[in-house]
């Protein structure tokens, strides 16, 4: 009799310790496997070898532990039903007179093409960490074939200072991306897809180490990541108790790195449910696109009255027959009365009022200036510390979120936005609430995500009953705001364009997290008509439709006629359902320039841009679209009305910086 136990389980619990050499459960398409020897975690989906001796570790003063630094382990195999489904949980318990008891879980589910784990670790005395790393893996198996384009993701925590997502082939000597990344063959589009689905506490990496061109090499995924892409000058803070939990992390093995991506969406969005909204994808205008700080109260309303004369009669509106008209930055200088009277014009032109705020920043950067909702309370008071000194991020200082000034704050803006009528606000620089600190106002909070997230449920009590956008901001949490930008700010030429569509080619997938992806404003000032087409197309096929120029009396006709031109096109904006196209493939070094979105058994949008200042001829076999490359389709371009008839593949020719929309029918 060999010394392994293999499980295959139907119901109950079930304890395999003892003895055994190895302990096995098989559950669907997976195998795991606890090697006694070691203490490692060998784990199998169809008969590969995904993980070879995994093991988790955390931080215990200064030193790294790992699991394989336990005495003793015992498995234990228990059923279970939770918000994923029903299957299983693999429990590894590791022991030692010297540490903190472990137990590693693996959920693990028959119908799912990933599994979940997590450990928390526990001790009669407190526990202090600020490091847990359920995944490590010394040396990665050849999970992928050994394709010429094998890649793997970077992810960027938000999307400040123009940071890029980036599709990076496997050269690297190490590579961190945040929450989450897919390791892909761009070939036949296998991949492998690590990344957190639990953000309360935790900022979370995966860091892949050097490999060769197939392979990476090592791969750990971790809580407790902070750093100048999370815009942190100082360490993660540590959870502190009896017993303190990782991060539960998501391990995924897909056929295509673009449903690893969107399941991973999916699966945290199972944790913690996106904010609806009852009514329609917005369509609208934001006053930054143009007039920023210029921004005046006539010119707020004649905008508004531009719309619902020239762009609402002809096709710009959503299909609950409404645009949102948005005051950002510089609205403060209206008087309450002037504000009541926009909401009203806004109302009679059959039109939503929206309005900007930043919680969690002081721009005045004066510490002894008085915060004038709670008397006493100087700004000096409110700041977020790091190592002694007020935290500076994009001009204007981190104020904590836990500290009751900065609910007073809220509660003082609220009651003026619902007063007045608003019923959107865009809120921005929310990054400045999520940065580590040397303390917070409420002493629970231990971590810049903890904090963050005690500010975000604040401003769903007092913000929650309007449709809440978030501008600059992390990507997770997700679940207190229907839309977030997708990128960072973006305006009229190719290279706006280029750079909105590179976070789509990457990040689409988070229209699963929140109702809607935002590309930002759309401005058509003086940029040629091809950028104008490629600008409208970018939004359209990312999520919320918000155009940015000044349509003011005073305003340029030049940007007037564009946007007779093209903010009307019934059938493209008809596209503009908040449903975010995917990239066709995932290898651009900037952006893809490909995008489909498939639209029923019978239809589909295939989107073409051309980022050069060279005719560019692209040939795409249909195949490669999702489509059926022996039917063949009529495919009708949206910008000029041409029909051309396709089987097999699809060749577009385009102009320098221009796109090309089809809508592809059988």
């Amino acid at each position: 009799m060999s010394g392994k136990i293999t499980a295959w389980l139907c119901g109950g619990m079930l304890a395999l310790a003892g003895c055994a050499e190895e302990t096995t459960l098989v559950n669907g398409s997976w195998e795991l496997s606890l090697d006694k020897k070691s203490g490692g975690i060998d784990i199998s989906k169809d008969s590969l070898c995904v993980f070879d001796d995994l093991y988790a570790a955390y931080k215990l003063s200064d030193s790294i532990i790992t699991t394989f630094d336990y005495e003793d382990c015992s498995v234990s195999v228990k059923e279970i039903a939770d918000v994923f489904g029903k299957g299983f949980r693999y429990e590894v318990s590791y022991t030692d007179e010297m540490l903190p008891a472990l137990v590693q879980s693996f959920y693990v589910y028959p119908d799912k093409d990933y599994i979940l784990t997590d450990f928390t670790l526990s001790s009669d005395e407190e526990v202090a960490s600020n490091y847990m790393s359920p995944l490590n893996v010394d040396q990665m198996p050849q999970v992928l074939a050994e394709g010429k384009d094998n890649r793997a993701l970077f992810i960027p925590f938000d999307n400040d200072c123009w940071i890029r997502y980036r599709s990076c082939p496997l050269t690297f000597d190490e590579l961190t991306s945040y929450e989450v990344t897919a390791v892909y063959n761009n070939d036949n589009r296998h991949a492998l897809v690590v990344g957190s689905v639990e953000h309360d506490n935790w900022k979370t990496a995966v860091v892949m180490g050097h490999g060769n061109a197939h392979n990476i090499g090592s791969l750990k995924c971790y809580g407790g990541v902070a750093d100048k892409t999370t815009r942190d000058s100082k360490s993660h803070g540590a959870l502190r108790g009896t017993v303190i939990k990782s991060p539960k992390i998501l391990l995924g093995c897909f056929d295509d790195w673009r449903m690893g991506m969107e399941e991973y969406a999916s699966a945290n969005a199972t944790v913690a449910p996106p904010k609806t909204w009852d009514k329609a994808v917005p369509f609208g205008w934001n006053s930054w696109g143009a007039l920023q700080f210029n921004l005046r109260y006539p010119k707020a309303l004649e905008v508004s009255d531009f719309y619902a004369r020239n762009l609402q009669p002809n096709h710009f509106a959503n299909t609950d027959n409404l645009v949102y008209i948005g005051l950002d930055s510089g609205w403060n200088i209206f008087s309450e009365e002037e504000l009541k009277d926009f909401v009203d014009r806004c109302k009679a032109n059959g039109q939503v009022a929206g309005v900007y705020w930043t919680p969690f920043t002081d721009w005045g950067k004066d510490p002894e200036r008085k915060i004038q909702e709670v008397p006493g309370c100087k700004y000096k008071d409110v700041y977020l510390y790091a190592n002694g000194k007020p935290q500076e991020l994009d001009g204007a200082y981190a104020l904590d979120p836990t500290h009751p000034a900065v609910e007073a704050m809220m509660k003082k803006t609220s009651e003026l936005f619902h007063r007045v009528g608003f019923e959107y606000v865009k809120m921005d620089f929310m990054t400045h609430g999520a940065m580590e600190a040397d303390k917070w106002h409420n002493p629970a909070i231990q971590t810049g995500i903890q904090g963050y997230n005690f500010g975000m449920k604040l401003l769903d009590k007092y913000f929650g009953d309007m449709y809440m956008n978030l501008s600059i901001s992390p990507i997770f949490p997700a679940q207190y705001a229907q839309s977030r930008r997708i990128a960072c700010d973006a305006w009229n030429k190719i290279k706006d364009t280029e750079y909105t569509l590179n976070a789509l080619s990457y990040g689409w997938w988070m229209d699963r997290v929140y109702q809607y992806n935002d590309p930002d404003h759309i401005v058509l000032r003086e940029a040629t008509d091809g950028e104008n087409r490629a600008r409208v197309t970018s939004g359209v096929i990312t999520g919320i439709f918000i155009a940015g120029d000044d349509f003011s009396a005073e305003g340029p006709e030049e940007v007037k006629e564009k946007a007779m031109k093209y903010l009307t096109n019934a059938e493209i904006n008809a596209i503009a359902n908040g449903v975010a196209f995917r990239p066709v493939y995932g290898n651009g070094e900037k952006s893809e320039f490909r995008f489909v979105r498939i639209d029923g058994e019978d239809k589909a949008y295939y989107a073409v841009f051309n980022y050069t200042e060279d005719e560019q001829k692209t040939t795409t076999p249909l195949s490669d679209l999702g489509l059926n490359p022996s039917s063949s389709y009529e495919a009708k371009e949206l910008w000029t009305g041409n029909r051309m008839t396709i089987k097999g593949e699809i060749q577009v020719t385009l102009p320098s910086s221009d796109v090309a929309v089809f809508a592809i029918t059988r």
